[in-house]
């Protein structure tokens, strides 16, 4: 049953006593703010659906949703998935730990809330000392969305995690920035050929993969997100300085994002990423920076959708739309 622990807010830096404590209160069905190589999770009992319930209130996500869930150890599979697809076992041994989310078909004793009552479940084992060490201490398979409410940018730090979900997170483990800060390529990995339902951190170059349209078993890819409370606006690099006086013209706290060189002076808040790389590990605490200096409209320059590219522009055209 998830329990009202005492430390419900609390922040602490990842020691192995802290650790000790967030696998504990994972165990008794409490919600864990989880540091990963890709963004903060919001981390919960993947076998417990009361503790998985959770999640989605927490978040204000759709019940039809569905959620990854973080192993320990590729090992672990057998304990959340029916069927290991040569393909999976391939891919896994390529890419794991790391920021690849594999889709098979669901165990049958998985709570359905898990899978957000689809029959597959999306897998992967993270990259980072943190969330690995708190998955083996737990001993248990971890549900871990991106640690904000739905809709929001993604937190890719500890403080990120507090400022969305504090009321409803029993601890935070800080591990530091997120080092790729763009969430796990999706890959439905149940045929002979990997289908990329999301991009993510891991590129279709890397994976050979066979391009397709998000659909249902793809996380948040019919849904609304990464959109903070200004404008998003994206334009080419070249159009960056000129759309930022006319928008600067007109009264409006403007804000960017782009390389250096294109940044003008006297921005309300200016991000400088050089590079695609780069734009993926700064973009969601810019977007959120932004927001918290009071910007009207943030000016992002596009970059090519090529490797982690095409997962940027991915999250960049959803922060505009919203």
């Amino acid at each position: 049953m998830p329990t009202d622990a005492p430390s419900r807010g609390r922040l602490r830096a990842a020691s192995p006593e802290a650790i000790a404590e967030g696998a504990a209160l994972l165990r008794a069905g409490a919600l864990v703010g989880v540091p990963t190589e890709t963004v903060y999770g919001l981390g919960a009992d993947a076998t417990s659906a009361e503790a998985v319930h959770g999640i989605f209130v927490a978040k204000g996500r759709p019940a039809d949703n569905p959620l990854i869930v973080h192993l320990a150890d590729p090992a672990d599979l057998a304990r959340v998935v029916a069927r290991v697809s040569p393909l999976a076992a391939e891919l896994a041994a390529r890419h794991w730990p790391g920021p690849l989310t594999l889709v098979l078909d669901a165990a049958e004793d998985l709570p359905s809330v898990t899978t957000g009552g689809h029959p597959t479940v999306g897998v992967r084992v993270p990259d980072h000392p943190v969330a690995r060490a708190l998955l083996a201490t737990a001993d248990t398979p971890m549900a871990a969305p991106s640690a904000n409410r739905s809709g929001r940018p993604s937190p890719t730090r500890a403080e990120h995690v507090l400022a969305d979900l504090g009321e409803h997170v029993a601890l935070v483990l800080d591990g530091g920035p997120s080092a790729v800060g763009v969430e796990s390529t999706v890959v439905d990995a149940r045929g002979t050929r990997p289908v990329v339902l999301r991009e993510g951190a891991v590129s279709r170059e890397a994976l050979d993969a066979a391009d397709a349209e998000p659909h249902a078993a793809a996380p948040g890819s019919r849904y609304r997100h990464y959109a903070p409370g200004c404008e998003v606006r994206l334009v080419a690099p070249d159009d960056l300085p000129a759309t930022v006086a006319r928008l600067a013209a007109t009264g409006r706290r403007v804000g960017a994002i782009a390389p250096s060189a294109l940044l003008p002076a006297g921005l309300a808040a200016a991000t400088a990423a050089e590079d695609p790389v780069a734009l993926a590990h700064l973009l969601y605490d810019a977007l959120r920076t932004a927001e918290t200096r009071g910007v009207d409209v943030v000016v992002v320059a596009t970059v090519a959708e090529e490797g982690i590219g095409r997962a940027v522009m991915d999250r960049l055209r959803r922060a505009a739309a919203g």
